[in-house]
């Protein structure tokens, strides 16, 4: 895992407004072992550092504001669902903005303890990925950055994006013959930029 796609810790929830301790305590299970996967997601989808931590507390408000009809069991497949939403208003938003990100994002800093050979590594493969990612059509780069990165089932993906098990399926063949595509492609550029 690269230091661009780790969220050091989540953050504490807060209780569900209508609901019992149980409640609160299911949104806090879910909060500790999904939110890492889906900050790290909602940066696959194309929602900059800057936001992204805005934009996973969006997805657990919902999640807590529908937990009631959140079938135990299915919360990883919910938030999925959310995060793929919220990323695209996201998206909307800020291509209707004019802010433009820092060259730097904020979670390019580095710890006390770096290794600036692994950071500027690490750093050069996230942006190969960003951009091989930013080249695929949405609904391709979804199921494979859920399927290929973030380890969903077929059956997951269907109920996150409520959609046909059999468009998963053709969606994970076209999004992995165009990935293999656009790395041979950004491998030929980088190769002809090496020579002479």
């Amino acid at each position: 895992m690269t230091p661009a796609t780790e969220r050091p810790h989540s953050p504490s929830p807060s209780p569900p407004a209508p609901g019992s301790a149980r409640a609160h305590e299911r949104l806090r299970g879910c909060m500790h072992e999904h939110y890492d996967a889906i900050w790290r997601a909602l940066r696959r989808f194309g929602v900059p550092a800057a936001h992204v931590e805005d934009a996973a507390q969006q997805v657990f408000i919902v999640l807590a504001n529908h937990l009631d009809q959140v079938k135990e069991g299915s919360e990883r497949a919910y938030l999925y669902g959310c995060a793929v939403r919220v990323a695209s208003g996201v998206r909307k938003h800020l291509s209707r903005s004019r802010e433009v990100a820092s060259a730097l994002e904020a979670d390019d800093h580095p710890g006390p303890d770096f290794d600036a050979e692994a950071i500027l590594d690490a750093r050069r493969a996230r942006m190969a990925l960003d951009d091989v990612l930013a080249a695929m059509p949405m609904d391709l780069r979804t199921v494979f950055v859920l399927y290929e990165l973030e380890e969903l089932t077929m059956a997951e993906i269907a109920a996150s994006l409520d959609i046909p098990p059999g468009t998963v399926a053709s969606r994970l063949r076209r999004a992995r013959e165009l990935f293999a595509s656009c790395v041979s492609a950004l491998k030929e550029r980088r190769g002809a930029r090496s020579q002479p």
